[in-house]
């Protein structure tokens, strides 16, 4: 299993962010992830929030082993042409230690940043099919030209391609058949929060019991690709279930022997941010860094 962690870009560079990233290469976290948004929840939505990718740009320059990615990016204010382009730089930079996490989008302030209507769910899940096999492509051929339903490319170049081959890995956020399928297709990666039903009033094993059921839909889709799902690595981003794994070293440690027994490759975890949902002791954030695996060897 691998432990990583979210740094979510609501910070100055040169007031605690670039820190904030050193200290994710220092604790031996394998990925630090920050989300893609142009502004968040609140009380996000109020106060400072920064662009993703010059934010990984700048992290990319600042660190030198841990690896870096966004989970996740959406089509919600994205094309894939200029992603593309931003992506292949960014791999570059970094020294190909970039992962793009990706979804589907939601109904939050993004979906109508661009001052568009907000897309139905089924609108977005129409985007997201065109949107990833596009975006495989611009990463992958020297060459592009695409005329679909909701994205072009006019013989879109991206040379010289990715430093990582045949591209940079891909985890796909998705829960619902048509992701899934995108994941078993194009994902090196699958990404699930759990089931959001059960935040608020669902218990701790309705949850896990939730998620093996997610993990049996990817094994499913994986079969109708003709791949095997054991080449996919299976994230889940705490934060978002009935349990509360940050209440101590112990309950982190549980908590992620359980998801492991389920078959989760990658448990990520939240830097703290006092005062909102993600508040958390930072003694224990660094202990959970440091010394959860070894507990579970």
């Amino acid at each position: 299993m691998r432990l990583s962690t979210v740094i979510l870009p609501s910070r100055r560079w040169h007031d605690g962010g670039r820190d904030a990233w050193l200290r994710a290469e220092r604790l031996g976290f394998h990925t630090a992830y920050t989300y893609d948004h142009l502004s968040w929840r609140v009380p996000f939505r109020d106060g400072p929030w920064f662009g993703a990718i010059p934010t990984l740009t700048a992290a990319a320059g600042a660190t030198e082993r841990i690896r870096l990615g966004t989970l996740v990016t959406s089509p919600n204010f994205r094309h894939p042409v200029t992603l593309a382009k931003e992506l292949i730089s960014l791999d570059d930079i970094s020294g190909g230690r970039v992962t793009l996490g990706i979804g589907a989008g939601g109904s939050g302030f993004d979906a109508t940043a661009l001052g568009q209507e907000a897309w139905t769910p089924r609108q977005r899940a129409d985007r997201f099919a065109e949107f990833v096999p596009l975006l495989d492509r611009l990463l992958t051929e020297e060459t592009v030209t695409h005329e679909g339903a909701f994205y072009s490319a006019g013989e879109a170049q991206n040379i010289p391609g990715c430093v990582q081959r045949p591209r940079l890995p891909f985890a796909v956020a998705a829960t619902g058949p048509r992701g899934l399928k995108l994941a078993a297709r194009h994902g090196q990666a699958w990404v699930t929060t759990g089931d959001p039903k059960l935040f608020g009033t669902g218990t701790p094993e309705e949850s896990r019991q939730a998620l093996l059921g997610q993990l049996d839909k990817l094994g499913k889709a994986c079969a109708d690709a003709g791949r095997d799902a054991a080449e996919l690595d299976r994230i889940l981003l705490s934060g978002f279930t009935p349990d509360r794994p940050l209440e101590s070293f112990d309950a982190f440690v549980d908590f992620a022997g359980r998801h492991f027994e389920l078959g989760f490759t990658e448990i990520v975890v939240h830097a703290p941010i006092a005062d909102t949902m993600f508040a958390a002791d930072e003694e224990l954030y660094e202990r959970i860094a440091t010394e959860a695996l070894a507990q579970l060897r």
